[in-house]
């Protein structure tokens, strides 16, 4: 199925402002759905090739057909087409309601309820205004959808619900709502069947769902909620009673599009406030709330496991630390050459996990990003050259994000090679020292080369009695499942290649 945004570029003549209200309107219009108990299908013109409209001659002075972007459901009730119908495009005059509202720049009600899928549906049509400063644009129409198979006497809420819903549509109408500027809403903002309040000009409640009830009941309200001030309501029930904020004070008073979180009793709600503005007055406004108390306690749930995770990882560094230390230490007491060497080896071997480990004690999850710490591994073995033979070793390309498991023993790896590369392809003569990383789609592609002397005669990694190569061939094949080439590099020196799976949804 097309997106809105492909539909618009593609069939209409509106521009990237036009399409970020739309989006903006789509993402919170499932209020309007579920106050309205209605279907919302949003209709924008169809471009006629034949006569283009440039910006300045916008509204066109005829549209010849209607392209629909957008289609909602009500939660609250029957829905009045089971059928997609983003997509459909219907010619002007198949639909009489959507044509005098986007003519007469009003919102339209009459007509009998029809009746052509066999069941009556009541129609409005709600024209879309788009403001920018000062200035207003007309860009579609909605097209609201009442099933009235299931009508019967409403209820208080109902009223409640269809009033509101009569206001949000007379905003739309005046390029009110959504609030321009305002980020949209998201999934995770409290919904209709949630609990809403019907707040006056003042801040008074003049009418709270049941579900809002219960939810104030459970923060430890013991009155009822209809005619009280809502602001000072929530401050008196605040946990630890000290004065809420003037501005969230203002917020629960319906001056501004805004979201809050109540936290009493060991309860938390969070609430919605939606400003009711009509001819440019404010007449009060909507707040939608719910019990989001399970979902604070897991947060916090997860965050201190986090914390904790990462509290591991920092003394797992400090005690690699410690013993890199103390191998340090060990290897200036030592009068054997090879023994020293293998513990400076042994160093640096535990500094490359410890890098991986502080880097871990710093992220929120068990996701790395490797570039930092290749170059760190990199940067720690070009130190150990002497002065003459130094050589600066550089990184290509980008390793990317990787997962803990992934990350640890390829640090391990790149450490192993660059040392190979140092002790034994440009100890003596210095040279150019190359790491090369590439992402395909599941898999990382690492290169070290260098321009040194190159392979000894009959190489064979099989049976290279090498600690080193050991541990690099043992990590590669049999932890991370890769493959491990060695080579000559182009224009002299050593290539070792590896190839290693990260998994399909691995991150980039």
């Amino acid at each position: 199925m097309p997106t809105l945004s492909d539909l618009v570029r593609q069939q209409t003549d509106l521009d990237q402002q036009d399409l970020e209200w739309l989006h903006s309107l789509v993402s919170d219009w499932q209020l309007l759905a579920d106050l309205s108990f209605a279907d919302l299908v949003l209709w924008v013109p169809q471009r006629d090739p034949r006569h283009p409209v440039s910006p300045e001659e916008w509204p066109p002075r005829t549209v010849e057909g209607w392209v629909c972007v957008a289609q909602m459901r009500p939660t609250t009730g029957p829905t009045a087409y089971p059928d997609d119908l983003v997509g459909k495009i219907v010619r002007t005059g198949r639909r009489g309601l959507i044509d005098v509202a986007w003519r007469e720049r009003r919102i339209v009600r009459e007509g009998d309820p029809e009746w052509g899928s066999g069941i009556p549906v009541r129609e409005e049509s709600i024209p879309i205004l788009a403001r920018r400063g000062d200035q207003a644009k007309m860009i579609g129409v909605i097209q609201r959808s009442t099933n009235l198979s299931s009508a019967r006497t409403p209820s208080r809420l109902e009223l409640t619900y269809l009033q509101s819903a009569s206001d949000l549509a007379q905003m739309i109408s005046e390029g009110r709502f959504p609030v321009p500027g305002a980020e949209p809403n998201l999934i995770r903002s409290p919904r209709v069947g949630d609990g809403l309040l019907r707040v006056d000009l003042a801040g008074r409640v003049v009418y709270a769902s049941p579900n809002a009830l219960s939810a104030f009941r459970r923060l430890g309200l013991a009155t009822d909620l209809v005619g009280v001030h809502l602001g000072e309501t929530a401050d008196r029930l605040t946990a630890d009673g000290t004065p809420m904020d003037e501005s969230l004070v203002g917020v629960l008073s319906g001056k501004a599009d805004r979201e809050v979180e109540i936290e009493s009793n060991g309860s938390v709600v969070q609430l919605r406030m939606i400003p009711l503005i009509i001819s440019g007055e404010r007449i009060g406004s909507i707040a939608l709330m719910r019990d989001v108390t399970e979902l604070r306690w897991r947060d916090r749930e997860l965050m201190s496991k986090d914390a904790t995770i990462r509290e591991i990882h920092h003394r797992v560094k400090n005690n690699l630390q410690t013993v890199a230390a103390l191998l340090r230490l060990q290897a200036r007491r030592l009068r054997i050459p090879e023994g020293r060497a293998a513990l400076e080896e042994a160093v640096r071997r535990v500094g490359s996990i410890a890098i991986v480990h502080e880097t871990l004690s710093h992220t929120p999850d068990e996701l790395i990003d490797f570039d930092d710490i290749a170059d760190r591994v990199i940067a720690m073995s070009g130190e150990v050259m002497a002065v003459e033979t130094r050589v600066h070793p550089k990184r290509r390309g980008n390793f990317g994000v990787l997962p803990a498991a992934i990350a640890s023993p390829i640090a391990m790896i790149l450490t192993e090679l660059l040392q190979n590369a140092l002790e034994h392809g440009l100890a003596r003569r210095g040279g150019t020292l190359e790491v090369l990383a590439s992402r395909t789609e599941g898999r990382l592609r690492l290169v070290v080369s260098d321009d040194g002397v190159g392979l000894p005669p009959g190489f064979d990694p099989e049976k290279a009695d090498s600690l080193g190569l050991q541990i690099v061939r043992t990590l590669t094949e049999s932890e991370l499942g890769g493959t491990l080439e060695f080579g000559e590099r182009p224009g002299g020196g050593t290539e070792v290649t590896l190839d290693l799976p990260l998994g399909q949804n691995a991150p980039r």
